[in-house]
């Protein structure tokens, strides 16, 4: 009985010393700086807190907010509230408008809302009113400022409003559609704080961005973010090779800049993504390198010059590659060469694939059109294409692009029923063509091959593997040769809607 009692006495004396420990150890936590006098509050150096004031105060200044007056008054709606400023005053069949109509867009199927979006001329008061705001950056001591197209369109004049709230009247220079870019001039004897472009193909993904802008009118608001992604195409246009960023850009940043850490120009903000028309964190910035040569031309041309060569080019994909013998899926393929354009005087032709710029690779369609227009016009090139199973040198004269394009003519696409042949192995029913070039598509078996690739009744198919066809006999004669010497694939030259395409269909069937 003793011992028990022995043993209970010492059980709770363990007890009562783990209990004083802990007490112990809680007198050196948190609780013992509330009843310590002398305590200092926690601290850091400011060393230890990364972060970007000084790179905002030495660029701010140069960043400023665009005013556009007209003596049109845009009738305000909530679709603004989507594209960012300027947005709304886009014409209907604008690429840019089509990009946000088909994401995310919150009016509907055709992208417009139930009351209409109405302009009204103003009253005989005498003075504009502003309309459109955004943002925009010196780029010169001497007052040059870079922002975006959108901005200023149908504008009849400008100011801009500098960091210190200062306005100054401002006039147009130049502007491009195409990269959505304009320049402005503010004439002034005082020198501005400007920045530069950098050379944003060095920015990689996961770098730092910092964005300054005049979102929804709040002027010098800085947001920062990293870089998404790169070589992002949004339907813009041709030259699409948009930085993806996801720094808070809103309603009114159009046309700032997104700096790199050494406080450099990395990209020009141009577009969101947004469903609910707020930031959500994917915002499209024009990269340096294209806006630093389209600036350049406005200011010194007042517009811009591009190369062009002339040709309808679509993506060369594995199974295009596969059926002409080519190792990469790379470069872009001619659909059709403009008549009288540079490319078809050149001697090129459907059915070439372009793989390169003097000497430089050609990744795809965008990057074929990118090059090519960086050439100024008149100026000769080489390009290296592949055609008939082997690649060759064309030396090609680079025009300047055209204002207004020919469109192709369109073909006689009618169906006769007289005449119909079945490609069963394919899917297919054709009857020639009444010009006598080509067979058309009067049938297609919807659970066929060339259902899956886009074909459809009334497409004319002109060439099989670069070979002209008249009657279904000369497409299984083509199919036939393909087959023989081991494609997996045969190249079809299509026209719908008097557009070329190629499509590349399999052989390798029962």
């Amino acid at each position: 009985m003793s011992d028990n009692k022995s043993s209970s006495k010492r059980l709770l004396t363990r007890i009562f010393v783990s209990c004083a420990l802990a007490g112990t150890v809680l007198a050196t936590g948190p609780l013992a700086s509330l009843s310590t006098a002398h305590a200092a509050p926690v601290s850091v150096t400011a060393q230890a807190q990364p972060g970007f004031s000084e790179l905002v105060e030495k660029v701010r200044p140069a960043v400023v907010s665009v005013r556009v007056k007209s003596n049109m008054q845009n009738a305000r709606n909530d679709r603004t509230q989507m594209f960012g400023e300027g947005f709304d005053q886009l014409p209907d069949g604008h690429p840019l408008k089509r990009f946000f109509k088909d994401f995310g867009n919150p009016y509907g199927p055709d992208g417009e809302q139930a009351r209409p979006n109405k302009r009204q001329k103003r009253g005989d008061r005498g003075h504009a009113r502003p309309f459109a705001q955004g943002s925009g950056f010196f780029i010169s001591e001497d007052g040059y400022v870079v922002t975006n197209n959108h901005v200023v369109t149908d504008g009849d004049a400008f100011s801009v409003v500098l960091d210190d709230g200062t306005e100054l009247d401002a006039k147009l220079i130049g502007k491009d559609a195409r990269t959505d870019l304009a320049v402005l001039k503010v004439d002034d004897k005082r020198k501005f704080t400007y920045v530069a472009f950098d050379d944003e193909s060095n920015v990689k993904v996961g770098d730092w961005v910092v964005a300054v802008g005049n979102p929804f009118g709040l002027g010098g608001t800085v947001t920062a973010g990293i870089v998404s992604a790169r070589g992002r195409d949004i339907g813009a246009g041709p030259y699409d090779d948009f930085l993806q960023i996801d720094a808070a850009v809103n309603k009114g940043n159009s046309g700032g800049p997104a700096f790199d850490l050494t406080g450099k120009v990395v990209g020009i903000n141009t577009a969101i993504f947004s469903p609910s028309g707020g930031s959500v964190g994917i915002a499209f910035a024009i990269p340096a390198s294209t806006a630093s040569k389209v600036v350049d031309q406005l200011i010194k041309k007042g517009a811009v010059e591009r190369g062009w060569i002339g040709v309808q080019i679509q993506p060369v994909t594995k199974e295009i590659a596969e059926s002409i013998g080519l190792s990469e899926d790379k470069g872009a393929i001619v659909a059709e060469p403009q008549a009288d354009g540079p490319a078809a005087k050149a001697g090129i032709v459907a059915g070439d694939v372009i793989t390169a710029v003097n000497d430089e690779t050609v990744k795809d369609p965008r990057d074929l059109a990118r090059k090519v227009a960086a050439i100024n016009p008149g100026e000769k090139a080489n390009l290296t294409i592949w055609r008939k199973g082997k690649a060759e040198t064309v030396s090609i004269e680079i025009k300047a692009y055209p204002d207004d394009q020919k469109q192709g003519g369109k073909s006689d696409n009618s169906s006769a029923a007289k005449g119909e042949e079945s490609l069963d192995d394919y899917g297919l029913t054709v009857t020639p063509d009444d010009s006598g070039k080509g067979v058309v598509v009067t049938d297609v078996d919807p659970d066929s091959d060339a259902a899956d690739k886009g074909i459809r009744a009334g497409d004319t198919i002109i060439t099989v593997n670069n070979k002209d066809v008249k009657s279904a006999s000369d497409v299984n004669t083509a199919i036939n040769e393909a087959v023989k010497s081991g494609r997996k694939a045969v190249l079809m030259q299509v026209q719908s809607n008097g557009q070329n395409r190629f499509v590349a269909l399999p052989v390798d069937q029962g």
